[in-house]
């Protein structure tokens, strides 16, 4: 059940790694850019080490090692996607120090992505944020875009 503790609570998505934050829609993964997964952003990388977005329990890693999915106690279920179509890399360029089941704060690191291996590989490291469940929610969301370092926020979540 989402709820936040006072009405006017925001919840802050952060930065999962270094580089460009960009919107959803000018990401190259139609399931994503057209909000078909959820409301979100885009973010092009320029270091590999990862970071959660959010603090919460980890609900998911991909047996591929490119997604990892978390519950705030909020009830936002959160994803992170590390690259496009790089399920393809069958785990190769993936190193994940977290397990489901697992709770994260904040900006805990969560792993790397070899950048060079995956575009080597002719994939994009775009890493995809969204908030799967946003669908069945009543939610503002608001994006800053451009240049961003890991841990800071980048895009702010309010229920209306």
């Amino acid at each position: 059940m989402f709820g936040f503790k006072k009405k006017s609570s925001k919840i802050e998505l952060l930065a999962p790694s270094d580089g460009a934050v960009i919107d959803l829609s000018d990401t190259s993964d139609p399931v994503f850019s057209t909000g078909a997964m959820g409301i979100g952003f885009g973010l092009e990388p320029t270091d590999g080490s990862i970071y959660a977005p959010v603090a919460g329990k980890v609900t998911l890693i991909a047996e591929t090692k490119h997604a990892i999915g978390f519950e705030t106690e909020d009830g936002l279920q959160v994803l992170i996607h590390l690259g496009i179509d790089t399920v393809e890399l069958k785990g190769r360029a993936f190193q994940l120090d977290v397990s489901q089941g697992q709770e994260v704060q904040a900006h805990d690191k969560l792993g790397t992505m070899n950048l060079r291996q995956i575009k080597a590989a002719g994939y994009k490291t775009t890493i995809l944020t969204v908030i799967t469940n946003s669908g069945e929610l009543d939610l503002d969301f608001d994006l800053t875009t451009g240049e961003t370092q890991s841990g800071r926020s980048v895009a702010q979540v309010t229920k209306k």
